[in-house]
């Protein structure tokens, strides 16, 4: 009951804050125009000060365990290249297969993954987690504007490259990330005083504080507001619709790619001398590939002319159906002796 309740408690309240936002739709406070206008604000600003300031906080790249990096980035792209081949066969609107390939590979790592992890592993779970978060949330939005991009195109015209890799350059959520780890390794470079504390630091000098603390602030409200905004933005009369599409997504998401990556790493930890990882790991590969799908990928979906209504709807149905799988994965690796 703890675990189960532990689970319930780490999905919930997304569940409550996108059923606030439905309801303060269907009463009138909230107006379709606003909810557009919020939802590119989310995206261009709240959620790249959330990613900056979870990339700042990580102490060093020398506290790095590389084959724990290694192993994820595998893991998400051939999530990827997997779910290119069941999108493949499986949709056939153009508007949908990226946003269901998406949904296969990419987590709410920034949102639910860090804290899950955190409470599943505690300190050193957090810090593999805060580790995992700079390399994997690059990794997500750069195959995100090309999961997004490569099907939605005129007819007969090829994929413009140069057009992809400007939408990933200028992707909001990337430069979050790149300008968290130039602040990170410039931070990693300056000597320490005669007390063992950074000479200088963003957070902490008196002349700079105040722009940290104001970057902290707009990323507190990044991840509350893009789910009020979600909930503004979604109809459930559009399930029966799309039925097909968000089961498809919604059981790749939180069931077979944690089954997938999860269990090759144990096979590959009792069997192999490549990678040996232990209780402190689990924790963030659970949040990492067992988290339901990004809310940012729905903003994304609907500013990249994809289909933002079933986006939307599976951040819903994989943030519902994640806690039962999140329950599952946390009582089979307990019983395993991995967490």
């Amino acid at each position: 009951m703890n675990v189960f309740m532990f689970a319930v408690n780490a999905v919930m309240p997304i569940i409550l804050l996108i059923l606030l936002g439905f309801f303060l739709r269907k009463i009138g406070f909230l107006k379709e125009d606003f909810l557009k206008k919020a939802n590119t604000f989310v995206f261009k600003v709240c959620l790249p000060c959330l990613l900056f300031v979870n990339v700042y906080k990580i102490e060093s790249f020398g506290t790095i365990d590389w084959s724990i990096v290694l192993y994820s980035e595998i893991g998400i792209i051939l999530m990827f290249l997997l779910g290119m081949i069941l999108v493949k066969f499986t949709i056939k609107d153009s508007k949908k297969k990226g946003v269901i390939l998406q949904c296969i590979f990419r987590s709410n790592f920034a949102i639910i993954g860090l804290p899950l992890a955190q409470e599943l592993g505690g300190e050193v779970g957090a810090s593999v987690a805060a580790i995992l978060s700079a390399f994997s949330i690059p990794t997500f939005n750069i195959l995100a504007v090309i999961a997004l991009s490569i099907y939605v195109k005129e007819e007969g015209q090829k994929i413009d490259i140069k057009s992809v890799l400007k939408k990933i350059v200028t992707n909001p959520l990337i430069i979050g990330v790149v300008a968290g780890l130039i602040v990170l390794g410039i931070r990693s470079l300056i000597p320490v005083n005669a007390t063992g504390d950074l000479a200088f630091s963003l957070s902490q000098n008196t002349y700079t504080k105040f722009l940290y603390k104001a970057i902290e602030n707009v990323s507190k409200i990044g991840s509350p507001f893009a789910l009020i905004i979600l909930g503004g933005l979604f109809n459930f009369n559009a399930v029966a619709g799309m039925l097909k599409e968000i089961l498809i997504g919604t059981l790749s998401r939180i069931v077979f790619v944690p089954l997938i990556v999860i269990g090759v790493a144990i096979i590959l930890s009792k069997t192999t001398s490549f990678i040996n990882f232990d209780a402190t790991v689990y924790p963030s590969l659970i949040a990492l590939f067992g988290s339901p799908v990004a809310v940012s990928s729905a903003i994304m979906a609907e500013s990249m002319d994809n289909d933002g209504e079933l986006a939307g709807q599976l951040v819903v149905w994989t943030s519902i159906g994640s806690i039962v799988t999140i329950f599952l994965s946390v009582v089979i690796l307990r019983g395993m002796g991995l967490l």
